[in-house]
């Protein structure tokens, strides 16, 4: 077959495997590995064979990028504990667990090699879990967690990773380089990143083209990767920084034509790209099976391994996560007696003396402090995570995209690679079709569900409520609004107080509405009341008293209306 045919075949089974995904209920991952599979045990199909630079510089960097763009920077924050428990720590115990009990195993395979497999299967992917969960519906705080593991526990792996590989070739494994290592390797990358972030940002917000700022968010995970990786930084880290910038100052500095097209352009593009992996990982399967035999590496030790290394990674992240929930739990009585402390700090604020304008700034700052904390507070009362949100968690172990860059991209003069490349690709196999296949099972068992849909209705109306209050007291309300001199006329008001009714219940005017022929007016007014609108949800954003799929609706009714208008 010619390389044409082939990526339009992969391209028309990747559409294929989505639409069999919504009839079916199966992820489409893991619906692209058995095709995959299966097409790869056609003898006319050519053997396929990745670069793992290909996938380490070409796919990873966009795939975390566009992850990282829509993660909430509060929602992160909140939950952070949990992430970098489950990212950091875990995968470092699990890549030392694994490298010692493979060793103990089979002797002949070095301890830093055994470790560099356990680094190599520790992270976990998100992608199959996170769209089951999406359609299940499971709590957004679930979802936060596992995207923010698979978001930062790459980067534990990677630099755990080239730890032990040159450990390897140096027979010497020492714990202390390898934490130092990344110390170091995080801590450049994260000042990369911030930089590409927010120069990025800066840019794109004066081109004031939709097409163009698009184009340059293409560039910015790349340009953020590879000056990391030539400091012996994190890449990763400094891509998913970049995106956190992006997505966190993008509300305020970006239009809402730019969000809507880059949203677009990125869903599409990490759509073709991580469910192509997905395929590409199932027709890998069959030349590694044909590499396995010809290097006379014994099939029942990659099966052993690979079950052993499943098994570890199982009760370890089970465990890891227990400790969490129980911690989860012991918090929650104390949560009404921080309230009330934050509440009482709170009045004696209010009573402490403005002396000038700089005191004023403080105390407003304090206030600020003080609403985010209580908001922080009432997060974790109204979505704690349980003991049944825990053992979704634990379950939804899947290994993907990482794993099989990170397999691929060992060393050569790794005497045992072809073993440990094998003992990867087959873990992240299984875990895919094992977890994956069952995880819908696990939630409905477990009825993990979501919020209530009316109550979620009835919080985006309260936000939308508020928001309105808060352009009226900046902007005036429509019977009091002068432009250019004059009072807005009977028949403008009319309009303007309807589209504002619409707006402030999240229900923005159809595209085909008439324009009145004092347009230019109507476009000022209504303007007016969106910018202020869109001020006041930032600032609700930066508190985060409402939920991340409130804020989320009022920025798409805000959104639609600023789109309406620029029509």
């Amino acid at each position: 077959m010619e390389p044409f045919t082939l990526a339009v075949a992969a391209l028309a089974a990747i559409i294929v495997a989505s639409v069999l995904s919504r009839r079916t209920g199966i992820a489409t991952p893991l619906v692209l590995l058995v095709i995959g599979i299966v097409v790869g045990l056609i003898p006319t199909v050519p053997d396929i064979e990745l670069e793992p630079d290909w996938i380490l510089m070409g796919v990873l960097p966009p795939l975390l990028y566009a992850s990282a763009v829509r993660v909430p920077v509060i929602d992160l924050r909140r939950n952070f504990a949990m992430i970098g428990w489950l990212s950091i720590l875990l995968v470092i115990v699990s890549a030392l667990a694994i490298g010692g009990l493979v060793h103990w195993l089979v002797p002949d395979i070095p301890f830093a090699a055994g470790v560099a497999l356990g680094a190599v299967i520790s992270p976990t992917d998100a992608v199959a879990a996170t769209s089951i969960g999406k359609r299940l519906g499971l709590p957004n705080r679930l979802m936060t967690v596992l995207e923010g593991e698979s978001l930062l526990n790459d980067a534990s792996a990677l630099v755990l990773l080239r730890t032990a590989v040159v450990a390897v070739t140096a027979a010497s494994f020492s714990l202390g380089d390898a934490v130092w290592e990344f110390a170091k390797a995080v801590g450049i990358a994260v000042v990369i990143g911030l930089v590409v972030g927010y120069a990025s940002v800066w840019l794109r917000s004066r081109l004031r083209d939709p097409v163009l700022t698009t184009a340059v968010s293409f560039l910015v995970p790349f340009i953020a990767f590879v000056p990391a990786e030539e400091l012996h930084a994190s890449g990763v880290v400094s891509v998913v920084v970049a995106g956190l910038v992006t997505g966190h100052m993008g509300a305020r500095k970006f239009s809402a034509r730019e969000r809507a097209t880059e949203h677009t352009n990125w869903n599409t593009l990490q759509f073709l790209i991580e469910n192509g992996v997905f395929l590409l990982m199932g027709l890998e399967l069959h030349v590694l099976l044909v590499d396995l035999e010809e290097s006379g590496t014994d099939l029942g030790t990659v099966v052993l391994l690979a079950g052993v290394g499943l098994l570890v990674l199982l009760v370890l992240r089970t465990a890891f996560v227990a400790v969490q929930v129980f911690f989860e739990r012991r918090r929650r009585p104390q949560l009404a007696g921080r309230r009330d402390h934050m509440a009482t700090f709170a009045e004696h604020l209010e009573s402490f003396p403005v002396k000038n304008e700089h005191s004023e700034r403080r105390i407003s700052a304090f206030q600020r402090r003080i609403a985010r904390s209580r908001a922080d507070l009432d997060f974790y009362a109204r979505e704690p995570i349980t003991a049944r949100g825990g053992v979704v968690i634990a379950w939804a172990g899947m290994r993907g995209v990482v794993t099989l860059a990170a397999a691929l991209s060992i060393s050569a003069e790794v005497e045992q690679r072809t073993l440990l490349v094998s003992v990867a690709f087959l873990a992240a196999v299984v875990s895919l079709l094992l977890y994956g296949g069952t995880l819908p099972l696990v939630i409905r068992t477990l009825r993990v569900q979501g919020s209530d849909p009316g109550t979620e209705r009835s919080e985006v109306e309260a936000l939308m409520a508020d928001l309105s209050e808060a352009a009226v007291g900046s902007v005036g309300s429509p019977e009091e609004l002068v432009v250019d001199g004059h009072k807005l006329d009977p028949e403008l008001l009319a309009e303007v107080t309807a589209g504002f009714r619409k707006l402030r219940e999240a229900r923005p005017a159809p595209a085909g509405t008439s324009e009145l022929t004092s347009g230019q007016q109507l476009y000022v007014v209504r303007r007016a009341y969106i910018d202020a609108m869109r001020e006041a949800l930032h600032e609700e954003r930066a508190v985060g008293a409402y939920s991340t799929a409130a804020l989320t609706k009022a920025e798409q009714a805000l959104d639609a209306e600023e789109l309406r208008l620029e029509r």
